[in-house]
């Protein structure tokens, strides 16, 4: 492409256990922190990109809540893990197109409750599986955890890959973490440590699982043109894919092996120009460890099999050769679905960073991922 369309502003609400709020509330405020970060005002802003939460209900019924008038771009977006990725992309093809000018893309969610498991509100989705999926429920399949353990547990089996290696994600995600102030975990983390942490289900501990989080996160994306007299440092969207693979859960599937960013990685490298080795950042969606592994192995970065052994060698953490989600990532930090990986992404591209800001940080690779590997969006960002 011979214009790249530009992130200029991004947000990220209160997030956590924090309680007393709606998705609505996070929503409002993730837009207009978001507007503000770019330079700009509501006025400005001709097109909105929703993502709602399992727990939410948000609808398109935000723009008028927030205040915004003469949209010329308004629409749900929902592919779970992969929306945020998706919604950029199509902004990016909006502002290019001529189709919107500024274009806000929001996520929020309120799933936590005081006193109730941080899982809940996704049990309770599996919960309501009909047809033919209601014979997993069951069998057991009562909640998500269940079901990436299967997809883990096959891959750790084929792979002959030890626990190790999942421990060795989480424990570098961490060392990033002590230096995010937003992260909600920030006491480093030791391997034994992480080994004596509950089972959730094998092959998952508790802390290969993410840290399920109320609050919200926006960016705004417009034109290059418009982009260069801005409050902020653009933040090119240089390239894009998505993918959803459709496993069927039978002998014969490589569900758990390869997943859409196998398809969705070599795409948007090839529209950025960019091949793995020229990317400086990699912020992966981590709602467990393993799918962090899987994907850098999708996208490149190493053979099928080979990531745990990046991590273990310590290439993941700060200092190493192949820095991975450097805010500490959905485990450690925050979970904003792919809002998580975009907004590190944005904040290191910029240079903003601090403590924890890699020294090279002029490209940076995004992945999302929904459902049970059945969506995966990439975004590849580049520093203008």
């Amino acid at each position: 492409m011979q214009r790249s369309a530009a992130i200029v502003g991004a947000s990220l609400t209160e997030v956590g256990k924090v309680y007393g709020r709606s998705a609505w509330s996070f929503a409002a405020e993730a837009v207009r922190l978001a507007v503000a970060d770019a330079g700009l005002t509501l006025a400005d802003v001709d097109g909105l990109l929703i993502n709602a939460g399992k727990a939410s209900g948000l609808d398109i019924t935000l723009a008028r809540r927030v205040g915004l008038r003469d949209l010329r771009l308004l629409s749900e977006v929902n592919a779970f893990g992969a929306s945020a990725g998706i919604m950029v992309a199509q902004a990016a093809a909006a502002v290019l197109s001529g189709t919107a000018k500024v274009v806000v893309c929001v996520f929020a969610d309120a799933p936590r409750q005081p006193g109730g498991s941080s899982g809940a509100a996704y049990r309770a989705s599996s919960l309501q599986a009909t047809g033919f999926r209601s014979a997993e429920t069951a069998a057991g399949f009562t909640s998500v955890n269940h079901r990436y353990a299967l997809a883990a547990s096959r891959y750790l089996h084929h792979y002959r890959v030890p626990q190790d290696h999942l421990g060795a994600v989480a424990v570098s995600q961490r060392a990033w973490a002590v230096h995010n102030p937003a992260a909600q975990m920030r006491t480093p983390l030791t391997l034994d440590e992480y080994h004596r942490s509950r089972w959730i289900v094998e092959p998952l501990h508790l802390l290969d699982c993410c840290l399920v989080s109320n609050g919200g996160a926006a960016v705004v994306v417009t034109t290059p043109e418009r982009a260069a007299d801005l409050a902020q440092p653009p933040v090119e969207v240089l390239g894009w894919g998505q993918a959803h693979p459709g496993y069927p859960l039978e002998r014969g599937s490589d569900f758990g092996l390869v997943t859409g960013a196998a398809s969705a990685g070599p795409a948007a490298l090839k529209m950025a120009g960019l091949t793995p080795a020229e990317i400086d950042l990699r912020q992966i969606y981590d709602c467990y460890t393993y799918t962090v592994l899987v994907t850098l192995e999708d996208y490149g970065f190493c053979g099928k099999g080979e990531a745990g052994e990046l991590a273990a060698s310590g290439a993941l953490a700060p200092g190493g050769a192949l820095p991975t989600n450097t805010g500490g990532g959905q485990l450690s930090a925050f979970y904003l679905w792919g809002m998580t990986p975009l907004i590190e992404a944005v904040i290191q591209v910029r240079g903003q960073a601090g403590e924890r800001q890699v020294l090279r940080h002029e490209t940076a690779i995004v992945s999302g991922n929904g459902g049970i590997l059945d969506h995966h969006a990439t975004l590849v960002l580049g520093g203008a």
